[in-house]
């Protein structure tokens, strides 16, 4: 029986709300906290008197569904009117929600222009928003000299996720001559602010040896970090380090819990491993309702192993 191969999987972040689902989760960034629910019918109506902080937090409201029903058409609408009285995270989120196709129909040019507008005015998610645009191709020409640009504008204001994109630009030498150390510069910058996909490849970078030197126990308190995130790349990848005891004890009831948490969070490459890994779980149930795990042919199995790096910018 052969477990999947790990997934090397780079993480091209997006700002937006509730991002796509691609092959490797990225999270969701909500751009701006939305008011509890009891301050909803106090905020609509500061909304409809005009006040645009309010129209974006009643738009954002719909877009989540946070005490009122979920409506991405409403949503768009209160995003519409924030964004054309200049709000940028109402232009940023309406952006968002032209890349989706929800709410309003699906248009990469419409998403673009108005990540152009709120990048224009200062805001650091829409311009990794526009640097993602350019480095897929999507509502402009496919530009990695562009998006580099746009990724270094909001890196530089601290905004995490561009931070990430960048060391992804050194690493695969897009736009930029390939520099490893580099990336782990940029990458450690976003995992020291906690963003899970960061640590993730962070601790990918150390797992591999790739700029820094090679550190399997390094690599799992990364690892760890995202993981307690929920980001299921990295839960993934706990349970590999488990199953084969690298920079961590070798512990085959864990790797099979931290599978099974990759795959409730809709890891592909867990559900495989799950199903590997369980045909050596021999459930007999003990006096105490647990059950007996007998792992005495696992050194019979083809190991969990590493695919190589993939450094591919992957598409919100």
């Amino acid at each position: 029986m052969r477990l999947h191969a790990f997934l090397g999987c780079w993480v091209l972040s997006i700002a937006v709300s509730c991002a796509a689902a691609s092959s490797c989760k990225v999270p969701v960034f909500l751009d701006g906290t939305p008011k509890a629910s009891a301050d909803f019918s106090r905020l609509l109506q500061q909304a409809e008197a005009g006040n645009l902080s309010a129209q974006f937090q009643v738009a954002l409201a719909y877009e989540i569904g946070n005490g009122i029903d979920q409506d991405y058409d409403r949503a768009a609408r209160w995003y519409q009117k924030s964004a054309d009285y200049g709000n940028s995270a109402a232009q940023n989120n309406l952006g968002s929600l032209y890349a989706r196709g929800v709410g309003v129909p699906q248009s990469d040019a419409e998403a673009m222009k108005w990540y152009q507008r709120a990048a224009a005015g200062g805001h650091p998610a829409a311009a990794n928003n526009v640097g993602s645009m350019y480095a897929t191709g999507r509502g402009v020409p496919k530009s990695d000299d562009d998006a580099a640009s746009w990724y270094r504008k909001a890196a530089t204001k601290g905004y995490a996720p561009a931070e990430a994109n960048l060391a992804l630009m050194y690493l695969a030498g897009r736009s930029v001559a390939r520099d490893d150390k580099e990336a782990v510069r940029w990458f450690r910058k976003a995992a020291n602010r906690r963003y899970a996909p960061a640590e993730f490849n962070l601790g990918l970078m150390y797992f591999n040896g790739i700029g820094v030197a090679r550190d399997k126990v390094e690599a799992s308190k990364w690892f760890s970090k995202a993981s307690a995130q929920g980001l299921a790349a990295a839960e993934n990848q706990m349970g590999f380090v488990y199953e084969r005891g690298e920079g961590v004890p070798r512990d085959y009831e864990l790797a099979l819990q931290w599978f099974r948490k990759a795959a409730e969070h809709g890891s592909a490459e867990a559900r495989r491993n799950l199903t590997a890994i369980s045909v050596l779980v021999q459930g007999s149930a003990k006096s105490s309702g647990d059950l007996a795990y007998d792992w005495s042919d696992i050194s019979s199995l083809t190991r969990v192993h590493q695919a190589p790096i993939d450094s591919s910018l992957i598409e919100p």
